[in-house]
């Protein structure tokens, strides 16, 4: 098992500490797809998957979940965030146990979320104190500090329901002169590039677990993609996820690095519960 850079109180501590006013942001890596940003002292968390829902429902079966890193929070303990988002409805990043948890623990929460899911996850999210924010691609919706918009994301394909919406969204956000994109699942696919266009984010959070037909579940950029992409679209610094979690669905993160670094492409291999800075104007982190 892979033991978090930091977990329980150490981490809680260090979210809640963290200051730096409005001339920088601060992002956590909670595993999978999930990450935790703060600005002058306004949480946003994406995607979280912090349980071990799906390793106990795929137990004994022919697709078994089993957990590689450590959990690095309980989410009962993410009192402090209000604002969370769903990229699409798979569960390591629409998990009921995660979400109904920071939603008891917090109050209520904000979910921002693909419109046309927003019925799947009223179903599964049952009981939850939590507000459904729906959303479509190269549309914005602001809630407190973050302004943000959906960016379509093939999972394997750009995919919309009956009413053309987008089911599966990356998130671009805007807040205090600063722009994170969150790419979601997605694979490279015709249309990213242009609706990225307009602004380079200053950090950008793409998988590298790739696409292999042969794991059965639907794929993702792999390190090299996510490196090329980060270049493409001007990111200041991009960061790997969707890897590390489960054994069945995993990737190294070397072919990530050998490519950013070919590129020149500022990048960041973090850990669990590791925090990163993002200074105004500054290259570095």
């Amino acid at each position: 098992m892979i033991e978090p850079l930091q977990k329980g109180d150490l981490l809680i501590e260090d979210m809640v500490g963290a200051e730096g006013g409005e001339d920088c942001f601060h992002v956590w890596w909670l595993g999978q797809s999930g990450f935790l940003l703060k600005w002058d002292g306004h949480f946003l968390l994406f995607d979280p998957y912090l349980s071990n829902s799906l390793t106990r429902k795929y137990e004994g079966t022919d697709k078994p979940h089993v957990r590689m890193s450590e959990l690095v929070v309980d989410p009962s303990r993410l009192t402090f965030v209000k604002t969370v988002t769903s990229s699409h409805n798979h569960t390591d990043h629409l998990d009921r146990e995660t979400l109904v948890a920071i939603a008891e623990a917090s109050g209520s929460v904000s979910l921002v979320l693909p419109e046309a899911n927003i019925g799947f996850a009223k179903e599964r999210l049952t009981g939850g104190a939590i507000d459904y924010v729906g959303i479509n691609e190269m549309t914005v919706t602001g809630i407190g500090p973050w302004k943000i918009e959906g960016i379509a994301a093939a999972h394997n394909e750009v995919e919309r329901d009956g009413e053309g919406r987008c089911v599966f969204l990356g998130f671009r956000v805007t807040f205090g002169g600063f722009r994170v994109y969150h790419s979601g699942d997605t694979l490279w696919h015709a249309g990213l590039e242009g609706q990225l266009s307009g602004g380079s984010p200053d950090l950008a959070l793409l998988p590298i677990n790739g696409n292999k037909p042969e794991r059965r579940v639907a794929g993702n950029l792999n390190g090299r993609e996510a490196a090329e992409l980060a270049h493409t679209i001007g990111a200041r610094v991009v960061v790997p996820c969707h890897y590390d979690m489960f054994t069945f669905n995993t990737e190294e993160p070397d072919e990530f690095v050998s490519s950013c670094e070919s590129l020149g492409q500022s990048h960041k291999v973090m850990q669990g519960g590791e925090r990163i800075t993002i200074h105004r104007g500054k290259a570095e982190l």
